[in-house]
């Protein structure tokens, strides 16, 4: 009985909201144009920071071979 009262809260709740965003489209616009800067700076940040995790990765498994060869 759990899976369908799950699906019918499910249903609700879509709905509901479906008609909040209706409601307050201009609201909704108005926070989007706010977090998407937001989003692509941080987006940006971390893009960043796993590029040096993946040169400093790179350098010290190369550090191994060259000592092999040395």
């Amino acid at each position: 009985m759990g899976k369908y009262m799950s699906i019918i809260i499910g249903g609700v709740v879509a709905v509901i909201g479906l008609i909040g965003l209706i409601s307050w489209w201009g609201a909704f616009v108005v926070l989007l144009k706010g977090s998407i800067p937001a989003m692509m700076i941080f987006g940006g940040v971390i893009a960043v920071i796993a590029g040096i995790s993946e040169i400093k990765d790179e350098a010290v498994a190369k550090k191994p071979e060259e000592q092999k060869q040395g």
